[in-house]
């Protein structure tokens, strides 16, 4: 790792009295230097009763071109490679307190940690952010009330429209709908919805990955995309509508689409709801899947899975999917960089 030694860390430790960081601007920072320079990447470790910590010393144990920036609890970040640390707060495994107590302890550490590393890279200290799992339950008692990264992101970063995108080297897929029960998908899927969704992945293909006229298709909601409307209505009358705006293919059934995509037929597939899309994407290539937010200031991945209590501390957690999280930060920011 390598970089200007101190610049993320000292800005973020001088705290809210600076003014980058209390009054993060909404737009991106344009670079005017053309020259070569390190990408910036924040690292978040999540929560640290889970695995966020061990993966991220594991993932970061090996050289990264990149200028890494870790944020966490402090006695945590110690043990975790990286260029700046940046610490919110103290963790001591070995401490008593037990139930709510230690959840809220835990969700303000992992909470605190990621408005930070939004601060940063909103004030251009950091060119994009990679955030370690954290768990819902922790961040809403420790008062963050949001179903999940993606929509906690746009509201940090100004209530700006995003879309979750989970990606492996051979399925990309964007979700409609993220955190919501499955009965209350057909009313949330709107042709307006899926085309807002579809335009975030088609400039995101375009800018962050580099393809030129990216191909996308729709996914069905009903089975055998409807009939005909034997089975539901809604492929007809709403995502036909859509993907033809879009000029995607589609809506196809949920049991072909992804295979197709798998072939090479597609950049990606716009799925209805949750677990359609998750499923898909994390057959094609668990433990090295990467999610990603779409239509962000500034770059956002994060690992495809969750604090993994269960595991947490015995050294057998996987740290595929948090390097590759970190690998595509980089190579997003330092594309990024090169457009600008």
């Amino acid at each position: 790792m390598r970089g200007r030694p101190g610049s993320a860390a000292q800005s973020a430790r001088r705290g809210a009295g600076h003014p980058a960081l209390s009054q993060p601007p909404a737009s991106r920072h344009v670079r005017r230097d053309s020259r070569p320079v390190t990408p910036r990447v924040a690292v978040t470790l999540g929560d640290p009763r889970g695995i966020g910590p061990e993966i991220a010393a594991r993932a970061l144990r090996d050289s990264i071109d990149a200028h890494i920036v870790v944020i966490g609890a402090e006695d945590q970040i110690a043990t975790v490679p990286a260029t700046d640390r940046v610490s919110t707060g103290t963790w001591r495994a070995s401490d008593a307190d037990e139930g709510a107590g230690r959840a809220i302890r835990a969700g303000r550490i992992a909470g605190h940690a990621v408005e930070r590393a939004v601060k940063l890279a909103l004030a251009g200290e950091v060119d994009a952010i990679v955030t370690g799992p954290a768990h819902k339950h922790a961040l809403h008692l420790a008062g963050f009330p949001f179903p999940g990264h993606t929509e906690w992101l746009a509201e940090l970063a100004g209530g700006v429209e995003v879309a979750m995108m989970l990606a492996t080297d051979t399925l990309r897929v964007v979700l409609v709908t993220t955190h919501v029960p499955l009965r209350d998908v057909p009313a949330l899927i709107t042709t307006e919805r899926v085309v807002r969704t579809g335009r975030l992945t088609l400039d995101a293909l375009d800018t962050w990955w580099g393809i030129e006229r990216p191909r996308l298709a729709v996914c069905a909601l009903n089975p055998h995309a409807g009939e005909a409307g034997l089975f539901g209505d809604e492929d007809d009358r709403v995502l036909r509508p859509a993907a033809e705006q879009l000029g995607a293919a589609g809506p196809l059934p949920a049991d072909t689409v992804f295979v197709r995509a798998l072939r090479g037929e597609f950049d990606a597939v716009i799925t209805p709801y949750h677990d359609v899309g998750m499923t898909a994407v994390k057959m094609a290539g668990f433990g090295r899947g990467v999610n990603v937010t779409l239509g962000l200031p500034f770059p956002r991945t994060a690992p495809d899975h969750g604090t993994a209590f269960d595991i947490a501390g015995t050294g057998t957690a996987d740290p595929g999917s948090m390097r590759a999280a970190i690998e595509l930060a980089i190579r997003i920011a330092a594309r990024s960089r090169a457009r600008t």
